[in-house]
């Protein structure tokens, strides 16, 4: 337990609480432990300590510096006063015993209800006993008290019928009875009738709450069935103006087009068949086929011409050549021996031949030339 004394030795205010205090002797202990009845429970105040309003409690972090409060003489004096009065208050408070009290009239009396009567008497009986038992032990469980009989035992003999009359005194108790079951059977059958009733109209009001919900459910239905009817036809009318609309617009185009397009069919013809998109199919035979075929016909054949005059000229020119080659040779010697003059009559035979056959080659060369002209 807490002291409830104050702290004799202030700590540093640098420093965190703390709680010193004088040393002491402790007090003598019990050999048992004290076991208080309920008597004794109810007659000892209870003194709690709140550790809430304890200014020695830390209330906060308690890792930060804890500054006390300094303690002054009139600091003091105020928690001297507060704990008087708290021991004024515990000192003349009463404990309320568990018996209310008697009404006017009358009083408590004590009566014993224990399992086994004793006299009751001014003195209590005293008796000296010792025991020596083991140190700091716990004290046994008590042993149940019987106590020893005293007085005399007194008898009282009841006939049979001296105290009551079976049959008189149970006449009220089954009227009581029977009348209280007559009357509860009056009341769960009033009861069963009132929910009859009940369910009769309940059943009632279902069945009118089931018609006005039909009757309110078609009135729905019907009311939809002409919003959507009159949605129908307004979008039909919407369709038929747009269809309309369409038809006007395209009678229009069509006329603004044939307007537009009554001078353009000519001039499109005229540019297409300028263009070349138009045309006879003999004359293009004529162009595509019949010209590409004549005109390579006639250039090969200027080919063949052209290759005569070259080879012609070329012949010309050797001939001219080996002549004028035997023209600047110096004349050959005469000849010293008769037998050489036949030899020399034959050659020249040789070259008049010669010549004549360029002379012949050249001829034919030139008529070629003269033919492919008129060709031509």
């Amino acid at each position: 337990m807490v002291p409830a004394r104050e702290p004799e030795l202030a700590a540093p205010a640098d420093l965190p609480y703390s709680f010193c205090s004088q040393p002491r002797s402790l007090a003598s202990r019990p050999k048992y432990r004290r076991q208080f009845n309920a008597a004794e429970t109810e007659k000892v105040p209870l003194h709690h300590c709140n550790i809430m309003i304890d200014p020695r409690v830390v209330r906060g972090n308690v890792l930060s510096v804890h500054h006390p409060q300094p303690s002054t003489p009139e600091v003091k004096r105020q928690r001297r006063a507060q704990k008087q009065g708290l021991a004024r208050r515990l000192t003349h408070e009463k404990i309320p015993t568990g018996t209310p009290e008697p009404v006017e009239g009358r009083e408590h009396v004590y009566v014993q209800t224990e399992l086994y009567l004793e006299e009751i008497s001014d003195r209590v009986i005293e008796v000296d006993g010792e025991c020596q038992t083991d140190e700091f032990l716990d004290r046994p469980p008590t042993p149940l008290f019987i106590p020893a009989k005293t007085g005399k035992d007194v008898a009282t003999q009841i006939e049979e019928g001296e105290l009551f009359d079976f049959d008189i005194e149970v006449k009220p108790i089954l009227e009581v009875l029977v009348g209280k079951t007559v009357e509860q059977a009056l009341l769960e059958v009033m009861e069963e009738e009132e929910l009859a009733q009940l369910w009769s109209h309940q059943r009632a009001f279902a069945e009118l709450r089931n018609a006005e919900f039909a009757e309110l459910q078609r009135l729905e239905e019907q009311d939809r069935r002409i919003r959507e009817e009159k949605e129908r036809r307004r979008l039909e009318h919407l369709e038929k103006l747009r269809k309309q609309k369409e038809t006007a617009e395209k009678i229009a185009a069509r006329a603004f087009a044939q307007r537009y397009l009554a001078d353009l069919i000519p001039s499109v013809f005229s540019n297409l068949h300028e263009s070349g998109f138009f045309y006879d199919p003999i004359e293009r035979d004529i162009e595509t086929q019949f010209f590409p075929w004549l005109m390579s016909e006639v250039e090969e054949t200027l080919q063949k011409k052209v290759l005569g005059r070259v080879m012609l000229d070329s012949l010309i020119r050797m001939v001219v050549e080996k002549r004028l080659d035997e023209f600047s040779r110096p004349p050959p010697p005469p000849p010293e021996a008769p037998v050489e003059e036949p030899r020399a009559t034959d050659a020249a035979p040789q070259v008049s031949a010669e010549a004549d056959a360029d002379d012949q080659a050249v001829e034919e060369g030139e008529e070629e030339g003269e033919e492919g002209g008129e060709g031509e």
